[in-house]
């Protein structure tokens, strides 16, 4: 394609909940525009987006997937996104680097969670959408209630610029109000035929167009002063309006069709050229001065000095690491040298490249506004700034969000631990939403995410691209072991085979500590009836033995421990045999002390709609959690409370089923507490019998 520039580019993300129909729109940009042959379908493994094994396998988009059509003079940037909750992170990112969002509703289903969140980030980013109501041609859609739920749950005021010609299988085409004509939709490429508006379609027609013209004048105080004055707008008065209070947030125009069918999507393409914003709509870019941390700012102009940021990685281990980026000002050349400024590093960019699916069509230069490839870069991750060296700048990354489920990985194959961890670095870079670490407590490898679903693709993706087979399972809960009473008692350790023998001798006193204060050793002997040699020998003992557990095989904390009496053998003592009795009189003593055990206790924060606050409330009870408090945001519930982490080890997959995937949780560690005896007795009998089985 011929040089870009950057007052003809759209970038745009296309989003919504998933199932609406996102990637089979995409498909249809992309054939509508004559950039494929066929139409790529979802549900036949045929599309272009969804090009990964695992979201074939699913029929969901896990990742970002970029490509772009030309389309009236413009290159169109088209970012597929995902549309599950566990792919959240994904979305977020694509939103960062577009300037405008299709936002997708189900005309069945109507405004979904995910989409009502997604809104509100695209909000947050004060990023122009445009809404397209979407299969329309199914049984039981109905244009006129998705439009009232984007009304109702999204909170706005939408603007129809199209209504339908037809229901359902009848479903046809569309009624333009701007150009106040039909457009139908044959068999082909889906460009729409232009005719007369249908005779019992032309009073809907004209009372909705009256309303869409008085939403645009109401955006210009110009316009509104010649609609007041000549009772009407022209069609350009209408579109150079319209797109000014696109551009501002003021109007949310909302058109319609049937992506599977192509219906309606030429006119979205229409809509996207005409009326979503360009990079220089969007005008300067704040940042950071990579040395100084001063607030500065770049201008979407390609003869400033360069600045990008890294909105996906993608981890392959024959290819290397493919990097994607958004250009925000200045052009990029192949073989160019340049700063990675959030990692205050040098790289060297080889070929550049534009994606297409899977596909790399290489080029010479990338424009500011422009989206590119390059491979094998060393450093780079997502959210990372690249910048001229001589003007660094750092663009924020986005939050991360927190991981609501863990489990415990290891490898079916022994000897395969270490093959593990690399690999899982590797999709780490292609996915920060992930985390790894080694339970230090449990000496498990947990891996976290967010859900049961990212876990699942996570091995799938380890088991296809790295060879590496894993088990998961529950991860084991970090149990503390304590007592809630006092003893007395003797360590003695004696030994004789001949030669020199072992002997040991202490009396120890253990008491409990207050919650929290971990373990206190005191040296109590008088008169030397234990040499002061010895004595560290003793504690190390009884630290081991406190390690190794002595009702269940899990940590004891809060206990002092006072050595206050013994004796020793002139030849026969030694520390080893003082580190044995010491051991010896704790695990006994430990016994006698009433023990018990502690459970991991987190804060936890649930949001959800006033709906489910009932179910939610009562659920978490089920669970032995306890409410704190809770808190309005938005249309939505905050509930604060605490539960123990034994009992939200599937809570994502739970809420998800409680509140028809609208709720969203996150918490944090918080304290421990004494497990409930009947409980605790449970749990020992488990740990015996897997002790056992060892």
């Amino acid at each position: 394609m011929a040089k870009v520039e950057s007052a003809s580019i759209r970038n745009v993300a296309v989003v919504g909940h998933g199932g609406t129909g996102k990637t089979s729109l995409c498909e249809s940009f992309l054939y509508v525009s004559g950039k494929t042959e066929r139409l790529g379908k979802v549900d036949e493994g045929t599309s272009v987006f969804d090009s990964e094994p695992e979201e074939q396998k699913r029929r969901i988009s896990i990742s970002i997937a970029s490509n772009y059509v030309d389309w009236e003079k413009c290159k169109v940037n088209i970012i597929d996104t995902p549309g599950d909750a566990n792919f959240f992170m994904e979305t977020m990112n694509a939103l960062r680097v577009a300037d405008g969002a299709v936002v997708l509703i189900d005309a069945v289903g109507g405004v979904e969670f995910q989409t009502e969140k997604v809104w509100a980030f695209a909000g947050d980013l004060s990023m122009p959408r445009l809404v397209f109501i979407n299969k329309l041609d199914r049984e039981r859609a109905d244009f006129f209630k998705a439009l009232e739920s984007v009304r109702s749950k999204l909170k706005v005021k939408p603007t129809v610029c199209f209504l339908p010609i037809g229901k359902e299988d009848a479903f046809r085409g569309l009624i333009d109000l701007i150009h106040m004509k039909a457009v139908t939709f044959e068999e082909g490429r889906g460009k729409g035929k232009r005719t007369d508006i249908p005779a019992d379609l032309l009073d809907d027609a004209k009372a909705y167009r009256e309303t869409m013209v008085e939403d645009i004048a109401e955006c210009d105080e110009a316009l509104m002063e010649k609609y007041l004055e000549e009772g009407e707008l022209g069609v350009e008065d209408l579109t150079n309006g319209l797109r000014k209070a696109v551009l501002s947030g003021s109007v949310i125009p909302v058109t319609a069709g049937a992506a599977t069918k192509s219906i309606g999507v030429s006119s979205l393409l229409d809509m996207i050229v005409n009326y979503m914003p360009s990079p220089l709509d969007r005008g300067d870019i704040a940042g950071k001065k990579g040395t100084t941390g001063e607030e500065i700012s770049r201008k979407p102009d390609p003869n400033a000095p360069f600045s990008a940021l890294v909105f996906k990685t993608i981890a392959d281990p024959y290819a290397g690491k493919l990097t994607l980026f958004r250009v925000f000002s200045g052009t990029i050349s192949p073989d160019s040298i340049i700063g990675n400024t959030t990692k205050r590093v040098t790289e060297k960019f080889g070929n550049l490249f534009h994606l297409e699916g899977k596909q790399q069509r290489p080029t010479d230069a990338v424009v500011a506004g422009d989206i590119a490839a390059v491979a094998k870069l060393k450093e780079a991750a997502t959210g990372d700034t690249f910048s001229d060296e001589k003007n660094p700048i750092v663009y924020d990354k986005l939050p991360q969000l927190p991981a609501l489920m863990s489990f415990a990985i290891g490898p079916k194959a022994k000897g395969d631990e270490d093959k593990i961890i690399s690999s899982l670095n590797r999709i780490l870079e292609e996915d920060p939403t992930l985390s790894l670490r080694r339970d230090d407590e449990t000496k498990e490898i947990i891996l976290s995410g967010m859900g049961q679903v990212h876990i699942e693709v996570t091995v799938e993706k380890l088991k296809r691209k790295f060879g590496v087979d894993v088990d998961l399972r529950s991860p084991k809960v970090p149990y503390k072991e304590t007592i809630k009473g006092k003893t007395r008692v003797q360590g003695r350790y004696k030994k004789q085979s001949g030669g020199r023998g072992q002997y040991g001798d202490t009396w120890i006193e253990i008491e409990p500590l207050p919650r929290g204060q971990g373990f206190e050793f005191a040296d109590r002997i008088v008169g030397g009836v234990i040499p002061k040699q010895y004595i560290p020998a003793v504690e190390k003992g009884i630290v081991e033995a406190m390690a190794e557990g002595t009702v269940a095989g899990y940590p004891t904390v809060d206990v002092r421990v006072a050595l206050v009496d013994g004796s020793f053998h002139a030849v026969d003592s030694s520390e080893m045999a003082f580190k044995i009795a010491g051991s010896m009189g704790f695990k006994k003593g430990i016994l006698l002390c009433q023990p018990t055990l502690l459970e991991p206790i987190v804060n936890i924060e649930i949001e959800i709609s006033d709906e489910y606050l009932g179910d939610v409330i009562g659920n978490l009870n089920s669970r032995r959690g306890r409410v704190l408090g809770m808190d309005s945001k938005g249309g939505n519930q905050i509930v604060k409370g605490q539960v123990p982490l034994a009992e939200i080890l599937t809570y994502a997959a739970d809420l998800r089923s409680i509140t028809s995937g609208r709720g969203t949780f996150r918490y944090e560690h918080s304290h421990y507490e004494e497990v409930p005896a009947p409980l605790a007795e449970k749990i020992i009998a488990l740990a015996k019998k897997d002790k056992e089985e060892e």
